[in-house]
């Protein structure tokens, strides 16, 4: 028999090595499991991994999914930095692109270049009222955010359906639920011509360098990562938990109502049922391959976003069904987590006890 020791002090070589461990783990099951599905193995693996960006136009798709998971991704590290759990992302992505959008409609016949960077506003503010929800319950009540953010999701799924079949429906639409499209003034500028890149990208970005130097350069990233790593120093140093909650909800959800508008504003065009394949909850994932780190968010949304490229590619060239892309981003969590309880714990042989004798009785003298 053997069992984890207590808990050992990695190096930081071997937290970085940590992502690559799992997606090298990652990419040797999927050549297992396409063996399986019945599929040579190097060309499912070509279709899947290489050959979504083998072209300029695979390159700018692969940016193009990389900046919702870059600016929700940055959003939670911030605050699971601090241990404020976040789960909603989806959800404030949501809102955030049902406040950019309305703003689009109703300025509908407006042609003004204060129109999308006013959306922007919107948005993020949509997603910062969303998130304010479970931070106001948390530091009010003690609820618990991870339950409270992610019901919300399915909340804000609702509000867009109800907004779509009713209120802001196109009449001019076949009675198909979705809004009027943008005009030209609403959306995003596109970056190259014949690719579907947009302004959204650069924007995030600088977002993430603005992040860098919110953690590594200002007292609140200080005090957040300090509430995160030692939470009785922190408390004894003085730092608010309220605040960081606050602070950390705040950050991801305009991040988040940020991206809901880069997907509205740009390759969606208008509002419809549904403006996320799940990058809020992909988002996740991306913050734990990425360390946290706002560079290495950017890194692990590039490999997130070829997961969901080549999803969609081996759909089409070799009929594997949808949930393949879900099943390689759970792939990549679970040998994330394996990797690091490894490199935090270690296996030990269990000490034998022995039984202690039986006590002799009636033998006194």
């Amino acid at each position: 028999m053997s069992r984890l020791e207590a808990r050992l002090e990695p190096s930081r070589a071997m937290m970085l090595a940590s992502p690559l461990i799992a997606a090298a783990a990652m990419l040797v099951s999927g050549s297992l499991l396409f063996s399986f599905l019945g599929q040579e193995s190097l060309h499912a693996f070509y279709v899947y991994f290489i050959k979504p960006a083998s072209t300029a136009y695979g390159i700018g798709e692969l940016l193009l999914k990389a900046t919702p998971l870059i600016l929700c991704g940055v959003g939670l590290a911030l605050g699971f930095r601090a241990s404020v759990w976040n789960i909603g992302a989806d959800g404030q992505l949501t809102v955030g692109a049902i406040a950019g959008g309305c703003v689009a409609l109703y300025f509908q016949d407006v042609e003004a270049v204060w129109l999308v960077p006013l959306m922007l506003l919107a948005g993020a503010l949509g997603g910062m009222a969303w998130a304010a929800i479970p931070a106001l319950l948390r530091t009010r009540f003690n609820t618990s955010e991870i339950l409270v953010s992610l019901m919300l999701v399915y909340v804000a799924y609702l509000l867009l359906s109800y907004l779509v079949h009713g209120p802001l429906r196109d009449p001019d639409g076949f009675n198909f639920p979705q809004s009027r499209m943008f005009h030209d003034a609403a959306l995003l500028p596109l970056l190259f011509e014949g690719l579907r890149t947009n302004a959204a990208f650069p924007l995030s970005l600088v977002l993430v360098g603005g992040a860098w130097f919110f953690c590594a350069r200002t007292f609140a990233g200080y005090r957040m990562q300090v509430s995160g790593m030692a939470p009785a120093a922190a408390a004894y140093a003085g730092f608010s938990e309220k605040r960081n909650v606050w602070l950390g909800f705040m950050l991801s959800g305009g991040l988040a109502g940020l991206a809901g508008v880069g997907e509205v504003a740009g390759p969606i065009g208008q509002l419809q049922s549904s403006v996320s394949p799940g990058y809020g909850f992909a988002a996740i994932i991306v913050a734990y391959v990425g360390r946290l780190h706002p560079l290495g968010v950017v890194l692990a949304a590039v490999l997130m976003s070829l997961l969901y490229i080549g999803g969609e590619s081996a759909q089409m060239e070799l009929q594997l069904p949808s949930a393949i892309t879900g099943l390689f981003q759970g792939l990549l969590l679970f040998y994330l987590l394996a990797a690091d309880l490894f490199i935090h714990y270690r296996f030990k042989p269990a000490a034998r006890v022995s039984a202690l004798p039986a006590a002799s009785g009636g033998n006194a003298a």
